[in-house]
Parts: structure tokens; C-alpha cells; sequence
């Protein structure tokens, strides 16, 4: 009988993820104005932001947001929260590569 063998438990702790996904209200900003601000401490590079469904955009290339900094992206479709998501990619300062999902 073989024996398996756990990996050890990381003491880790967990990074938290350091956005912050902002939708235009229709009065400061159209409401298919939105602003991925970076809420970390972190310089954060290859920033992109990618749509799946049937929202569009206009395409954008990879960017670095310091602290604070925001990414502003202007998104079109008729109703974007049944049939539209998007996925941030980033790069923390230490070479790891992030993936998050939003939904509207």
C-alpha cells in the first residue's frame, strides 16, 4: 500500500487582491465609463483588461498603475451583466501573474 504524502501547509499570507472596479454614475462620467484603480502598494505591471461576451472596447495596450493609479475603460453593450465579463491580467513586483475575473 502506498502512503500519500500531503504538501506542507504554506505560512503564506494570502495576497489580497488590489483592485478596485469603479462603474461612471452618469453624472461625473458615463455609465460605460469604468475605472480599474489600483487600491495595493504595489507598482503593478502589464496591466490589461480583457471582455468576453458581447461588450466591446477599444483596444489598449499593456499598462503600469502605481498605487493609486487607475486604468480608465470605456465599455459598450446592452446589458453587459447577463452576457459580458472581464479578466484583469497583472504582474506583481516579484514576477508572479494575477488573473481576475469581473463581472458587471
Amino acid at each position: 500500500m502506498t502512503r500519500t504524502r500531503l504538501a506542507a501547509l504554506s505560512t503564506e499570507s494570502a495576497y489580497r487582491v488590489p483592485w478596485h472596479f469603479e462603474r461612471g454614475d452618469g453624472h461625473m462620467a458615463p455609465v460605460n465609463c469604468f475605472k480599474l484603480r489600483n487600491l495595493g502598494p504595489e507598482r503593478l505591471a502589464a496591466v490589461t483588461f480583457n471582455l468576453y461576451g458581447s461588450g466591446v472596447m477599444p483596444a489598449s495596450a499593456p499598462a503600469t498603475l502605481e498605487a493609486g493609479d487607475a486604468l480608465e475603460i470605456v465599455i459598450s453593450g446592452r446589458d453587459l451583466a447577463k452576457d459580458t465579463i472581464g479578466l484583469v491580467r497583472w504582474f506583481r513586483p516579484n514576477g508572479q501573474e494575477y488573473l481576475w475575473r469581473v463581472s458587471f
